[in-house]
């Protein structure tokens, strides 16, 4: 979950559903909505750097669609523009926090893809969530593709799926974990997750908001 560059989010991808047919996945547009939030509050640039300690030179790639942002950076912008942070990946009204529900079909989650991981956002039409879900491609085979290691607020657990991952936290050795593992941990420790199988594992991974 570091920051690292990536494929443009304007991206319409296709997934298979249920039933086995080809259908749209969701898209981000991120670098539209970003643009759209700082000149309502007329910032430039500059200003959105200082208000959530990212380079203006990152801004302006998120907002021209030149770079992906991972979860960390995501975050920092929510915290910045004082906003839930599915604000940033919902597009339509939501229902109100009062006994909502969410169902999440098979190839559906809003794609967020960078160059480490590729997250499915499940559940991201619902605001003001207490957790963050995630269906995530772990696409790097090694630490040293890593800029960065990953560090946010909150906690977070990572449940493998399929295939198998090496997870990296400081003040830890790896853990070597297999499909039917799982790990919590404090999200302000620096951390991060390859993938040690032949494909790229999958895992599911739950941040708190």
């Amino acid at each position: 979950m570091s920051e690292l560059k990536a494929s443009p989010t304007d991206i319409l991808q296709s997934a298979v559903g249920p039933a086995g047919e080809s259908q749209p996945r969701p898209t981000i547009q991120l670098g539209k909505k970003i643009r759209e939030l700082r000149r309502s509050k007329g910032w430039t640039l500059e200003d959105v750097a200082s208000a959530t300690g990212l380079a203006a030179s990152t801004l302006s790639k998120i907002e021209n669609d030149r770079m992906s942002p991972t979860f960390d950076v995501v975050q920092k912008l929510a915290h910045g523009f004082s906003i839930d942070i599915t604000d940033l990946f919902s597009s339509s009204a939501t229902t109100p926090p009062q006994a909502r529900r969410s169902i999440v079909r098979q190839g559906q989650g809003r794609l967020l893809d960078a160059q480490v991981y590729s997250h499915q956002l499940l559940a991201a039409e619902l605001k003001r969530k207490q957790i963050l879900p995630f269906l995530t491609t772990v696409k790097a085979r090694s630490i040293d593709e890593f800029k960065e290691w990953g560090s946010h607020d909150g906690e977070e657990f990572m449940y493998v799926l399929e295939g198998s991952v090496r997870f990296y936290t400081e003040h830890y050795e790896p853990a070597e974990l297999e499909a039917g593992d799982g790990v919590y941990i404090d999200s302000a420790m620096r951390h991060a997750c390859i993938s040690t199988s032949k494909k790229d594992a999958k895992v599911l991974w739950i941040n708190t908001g």
